[in-house]
């Protein structure tokens, strides 16, 4: 007799939980799209690794800084992919850049970021310098 009570009771304990959820859907079901798309295993398509060979092919190569020559028995998978990603927003920003100005717009932006001048020197007042 226990055992036919306590199903009862469940069942109508899950009913209710399941109204609940019913009514309350807008609160909740776009949180569990957004929570579950973040945990989904892409497995709908190709996601490609980085790598030299496709950092050529996205134009971050120039005769300054080839990629071809400079980069065999390199054990990196290709280019920084945040400094990858802010050049190529420069370049795509200024039509006409060419990847070398982008390059040396990036870092001086990063230098001066870091406190550091387009000279090279620290623009913290305390550095001391000898020389110059």
């Amino acid at each position: 007799m226990l055992v036919g009570k306590f199903h009862i009771g469940g069942g109508i304990l899950l009913i209710i939980v399941i109204l609940i959820l019913f009514h309350l859907r807008e609160r909740w079901l776009p949180k569990l799209r957004v929570w579950l798309g973040k945990r989904r295993i892409r497995l709908d398509g190709y996601s490609h690794l980085p790598s030299f060979q496709r950092d050529i092919e996205s134009g971050l190569t120039s005769s300054n800084f080839d990629l071809v020559m400079n980069n065999s028995g390199d054990t990196r998978k290709g280019l920084d992919e945040n400094a990858k990603s802010k050049i190529l927003k420069i370049m795509e920003d200024n039509p006409g850049l060419s990847f070398d100005e982008a390059r040396l717009k990036y870092t001086r932006e990063e230098l001066s970021k870091n406190q550091i001048g387009p000279d090279g020197i620290p623009l913290d007042p305390r550095t001391v310098t000898f020389g110059k």
